[in-house]
């Protein structure tokens, strides 16, 4: 098995048939956290990311399935296996291992597992307490759960996407996959938790149905509830904490970076602008960036570098930090303090460096310490802990 002994979901048993990124992170999460995570696998190709780059090492790895930074980044602590669902002694097969596992995790549009003859009502019925957590972009039931989608789909269609920007301008798509990671994975591993907590309780596993179009609306929580009361639309560089505020924006320095001033509690605005020397900015503290105002704070913050401000920063409580690029990012101080940055030894390829944990626990840490699996590598194994043959299997094509 795979999963930490000592991690705090130790024992937790995870089937994982997702693809690509949302439901590769819930179940890295977790695996972290000590489940043991089993990848179940087509018989072609398997997970699509295997086969993205960039890649790690030469050809061999490629073949295997595990050159892929991108996978190898999201299936750390995991074992893998094929299986043909679409062979009824796959399905079969799949049935048996859900007898033994405490959550089976999916991605396919909504309908797919029922068609392959294993949808909540069969795995429910080989396992009452199995916690089943289908990921879909729009949810198992409502208007469009046959519809494909990615990220930038869920969130023009939840609004995050159309308020994000300056205003007048375009809508901008955020570097991290909000959707995705957010409110697909995240929301699964939240509710993937709850429910086994709830287990305890009653004995009986359910069915946790995550649409990342709900997950990252929920992110829009304080904008939402400004909404409800006012009934007023919001549209780009109009939220306070969206470009609405000079006191709350990124601004340009002089030579040609930027910082991100965050100065919301009047304190915090008070001490930039006399540590600035400009008290008379004072009272321009929640005005539009885009207002005469706004325009003279900009000003001030360009007769500095990016350098000058953050030493400034030192000085001065006030909530201004310099904008990084991804390398000063992974270099810093403080990311190597926090352990977010972790070297693991992959299997022929040597040292790899991924991101490390972001939940920290005082006595069960989180463990990254081991390899993406390859391709189906662990198959006979685990077909041989359910009491299956695997000889006739493999000779079928069915693993």
């Amino acid at each position: 098995m795979t999963g930490s002994m000592t991690g705090p979901l130790a024992g937790i048993r995870i089937l994982d048939l997702t693809r690509l990124l949302p439901g590769g992170f819930c179940t890295l999460l977790l695996a972290d956290m000590g489940a043991d995570v089993l990848k179940v696998e087509d018989t072609a190709g398997g997970d699509y990311i295997r086969w993205m780059p960039p890649y790690y090492g030469g050809e061999e790895h490629q073949r295997e399935g595990t050159a892929s930074a991108y996978f190898l980044a999201l299936n750390r602590n995991k074992r893998s296996m094929r299986l043909n669902l679409k062979d009824p002694r796959g399905r079969d097969v799949l049935l048996r291992l859900v007898e033994d596992h405490d959550v089976l995790v999916e991605s396919f549009r909504p309908g797919v597992m029922d068609r392959l003859g294993v949808g909540w009502d069969a795995l429910r019925e080989r396992n009452p307490r199995l916690v089943y957590c289908p990921i879909s972009g729009y949810g198992q039931d409502g208007p469009l759960t046959e519809r494909s989608g990615h990220d930038t789909n869920y969130l023009a269609l939840n609004g995050l996407l159309g308020l994000t920007g300056r205003r007048g301008g375009p809508p901008v798509q955020s570097a991290g996959q909000i959707a995705d990671l957010g409110g697909g994975g995240l929301m699964a591993a939240v509710g993937i938790l709850a429910a086994l907590l709830e287990r305890e309780r009653s004995g009986a596993g359910q069915m946790i149905d995550v649409s990342m179009t709900d997950g990252a609306l929920s992110w829009l929580a304080m904008v939402a509830a400004r909404y409800f009361a006012e009934q007023r639309v919001p549209h780009r560089g109009e939220p306070e904490l969206a470009g609405g505020i000079a006191c709350y924006f990124p601004y340009e320095t002089k030579d040609g970076k930027w910082v991100a001033l965050g100065a919301l509690e009047p304190k915090f605005w008070l001490n930039w602008c006399e540590g600035a020397g400009r008290p008379d900015l004072v009272e321009k503290q929640f005005e539009h960036p885009d207002s005469e105002g706004g325009a003279e704070i900009a000003a001030v913050f360009r007769e500095r570098t990016r350098d000058e401000w953050a030493a400034f920063a030192g000085e001065h409580d006030c909530c201004l930090e310099p904008v990084l690029d991804l390398d000063e990012v992974l270099e810093s101080e403080l990311v190597h303090a926090r352990g977010m940055v972790v070297e693991l030894e992959q299997p022929g390829i040597g040292p790899v460096r991924q991101l490390g944990a972001p939940i920290k626990f005082s006595r069960t840490p989180a463990d990254t310490s081991g390899a993406a699996p390859a391709l189906g590598a662990h198959t006979d194994e685990v077909l041989r802990e359910a009491g299956i043959d695997p000889g006739p299997l493999r000779e079928e094509g069915v693993v």
